[in-house]
């Protein structure tokens, strides 16, 4: 039995991803910020409840991220896998406690951040895992090192991908810096899920319109990522780029002083 961390496991796709791990007979840990919807996903665990628990985090703050991972070291010293499908989308220029945007903070941020203070339960496990869900982004998209990481004024049409693209760099970099751990990236697609509850109402009364019409399943955006968190026979440093085809990744290719510029970053905003 594997322990595997889903953040953002109690809605859309990291609870179905959740739900299929809990199946294959691991142990899963997720991580929610709402613990009504945490409880929520335990009791639609059914039988398999017993190997399932929750932990509440703000996974928006550092503070938030410090206290997740201490909680999560606490209870096991071994994670073989951890599935990144937190998110948030706004328009917005809101700020966090650190001074950040939520959109950075959630989407990149916090995936850097604990996956660092995790590594040495990462270590313990004989192939480690850990993959990031992002909408798609192309590998061919630059990171203005001006803009990084303030993003002020924040500007979702022109910031989205250069902030999502950071999640491959940190792939690529626990590629190159972590031996025997596969780090990868998957496309979540266009499934409708709780991300769009930041959203203005007419946006939501369009998704449930068009719903049908636009939005893949549930279970095909999640079908990459449950194969890459459960299996250890992918190269590393991969990008899933169409939903539900986990046949065909993408090697990860990027510049490598632009990877080393956002890791150093990183690196100065969390001390991780």
């Amino acid at each position: 039995m594997q322990n595997i961390i889903v953040s953002g496991g109690n809605s859309g796709i990291g609870l179905e991803s959740a739900r299929s791990l809990l199946r294959q007979g691991h142990h899963v840990v997720i991580l929610g910020r709402d613990p009504r919807k945490g409880e929520s996903a335990l009791a639609s665990f059914g039988a398999t409840r017993e190997r399932a628990s929750f932990v509440q985090a703000d996974l928006s703050t550092h503070d938030g991220v410090r206290r997740a991972a201490r909680e999560l070291l606490s209870t096991h010293e071994r994670y073989d896998a951890i599935l990144h499908t937190t998110g948030v989308m706004t328009f917005e220029d809101l700020r966090t406690a650190d001074g950040l945007h939520p959109f950075f903070t959630v989407n990149y941020l916090s995936r850097y951040h604990l996956t660092q203070l995790l590594l040495p339960a990462l270590r313990h496990a004989e192939h480690p895992r850990v993959v990031m869900m992002t909408a798609h982004v192309p590998l061919s998209t630059r990171i203005d090192m001006a803009d990084f990481p303030q993003y002020t004024p924040f500007s979702f049409t022109g910031m989205r991908k250069p902030i999502q693209i950071a999640n491959h760099h940190y792939a690529a970099h626990l590629a190159a810096t972590e031996p025997g751990l596969l780090a990868g990236v998957v496309n979540a697609g266009s499934a409708r899920t709780d991300i769009f509850r930041m959203q203005p109402r007419w946006m939501r009364a369009t998704a449930v319109v068009l719903g049908p019409l636009i939005f893949d399943s549930i279970d095909k955006a999640a079908h990459n990522a449950i194969n890459a968190t459960s299996r250890q026979d992918w190269p590393t440093s991969s990008y899933w780029r169409k939903t539900g085809d986990f046949s065909h990744p993408t090697p990860i290719s990027l510049d490598a002083s632009q990877t080393s510029a956002v890791i150093a970053a990183s690196r100065d905003l969390t001390s991780a």
